[in-house]
């Protein structure tokens, strides 16, 4: 059997059934819609370093070969300038102390003898009483006797300093980082007991590329991460004027404002941060909004008009920049009064007809 088909029969069957021409398309996905928005955030340059002492002092024994009778500070004290820390053995010392101060008593009474003679030669000299060679002798044995007094006294003077360095006392305010005296011990002069942290100051040695130094200078803001997610503020104190050779770094010396903060970093400590170069008006989306497909971004714009709550999305390029949070800044291919699809634009392709929700999309301008 034949099928023929005559002309109009296939329209003259559909106006008999009602059945539509052709079926209208069904929305994809139903969408929320937000805009970009202005934002005021900071361009920073990162970069990574160590955590050291400002300064560290090295406090060691002056004297050597005498017992350390006592040990008054431990690792971590907060110590004052000429506070106590250790006392090294000074019977010794006392006792030199003792018979220098005597051998001064000695040549005192020496030379106000040795200066009467001298006086009454003078008296005498001319008179022909006494034999002018007898006259230089008292006149020399009291510049002896001068001479000798002084250098008695000179010995009482550096006995004291050597009593004095039996107390071993920190040169600064700070914090004590490591020691090594311990009691019973003999101290050796030059032997580092103590080292200590200047002022409790610690710095953040950051190395940056050369090509960026130029745009750092003293008193530029830095906020670094310690290793438990701390941000720790600080200010640049200096720029290295040299450069490695090696990894053509220069290093950034940064002063960390002292606070509760502060205690999450210990020199030694290895730290990421960046500093703050300026603030510049950006464009932002919420990181949702953005398609990250085959190394370029892409947003999904909602065709004008929307009619009956629903509009097709047109697939948009742009350009990528810094991330914030949850927002990300858009440098360029979407105008600031652009609507588009707020999230899962990971399930639309472009010329998709989606449904429009009637719930708020982000408002307002961003500040950091």
């Amino acid at each position: 059997m034949v099928a023929v088909a005559f002309p109009g029969a296939i329209g003259a069957f559909a106006a008999d059934t009602g059945a539509p021409a052709a079926r209208r398309a069904r929305p994809a996905l139903t969408v929320a819609v937000t805009t970009p928005q202005k934002a005021n955030w900071p361009r920073t340059l990162p970069a990574t370093g160590d955590i050291s002492a400002w300064q560290e002092a090295v406090i060691g024994a002056e004297i050597g070969n005498y017992r350390l009778t006592a040990v008054n500070a431990d690792v971590g004290d907060q110590v004052r300038k000429g506070q106590l820390l250790a006392s090294i053995a000074d019977d010794t010392v006392a006792a030199e102390l003792a018979q220098s101060t005597a051998a001064v008593a000695e040549a005192d009474a020496a030379l106000s003898e040795a200066r009467a003679n001298a006086e009454r030669a003078r008296q005498l000299r001319g008179s022909g009483a006494m034999s002018e060679q007898q006259i230089r002798q008292y006149l020399s044995a009291e510049q002896t006797a001068t001479a000798r007094l002084q250098a008695a006294k000179s010995k009482v003077q550096a006995d004291k300093v050597r009593l004095a360095q039996t107390r071993v006392v920190a040169p600064d305010d700070g914090i004590i980082a490591a020691r090594s005296a311990t009691v019973g011990s003999l101290a050796q002069t030059g032997q580092p007991l103590f080292r200590l942290i200047r002022g409790g100051r610690l710095e953040w040695r950051a190395e940056v590329p050369e090509a960026a130094l130029g745009q750092l200078a003293p008193g530029t803001r830095a906020t670094l991460t310690a290793p438990d997610g701390t941000r720790v503020e600080g200010r640049v104190r200096t720029v290295a004027p040299i450069v490695d050779r090696g990894t053509r770094n220069g290093i950034v010396y940064v002063d960390l404002q002292p606070g509760p903060k502060r205690r999450s970093v210990l020199a030694g400590m290895f730290a990421r941060g960046e500093f703050e170069l300026g603030r510049d008006g950006v464009l932002t989306l919420p990181q949702s909004a953005v398609l990250l497909r085959d190394g370029f971004a892409y947003v999904f714009r909602l065709e004008a008009p929307v009619e009956a709550g629903e509009a097709r999305v047109i697939q948009t390029k742009v350009k990528a920049g810094r991330r914030l949070d949850e927002r990300i800044e858009i440098g360029d291919g979407l105008p600031p009064d652009a609507r588009v699809v707020a999230s899962g634009v990971g399930f639309l392709a472009d010329g998709d007809l989606v449904r429009v929700t009637a719930g708020p999309s982000a408002t307002g301008t961003t500040t950091r």
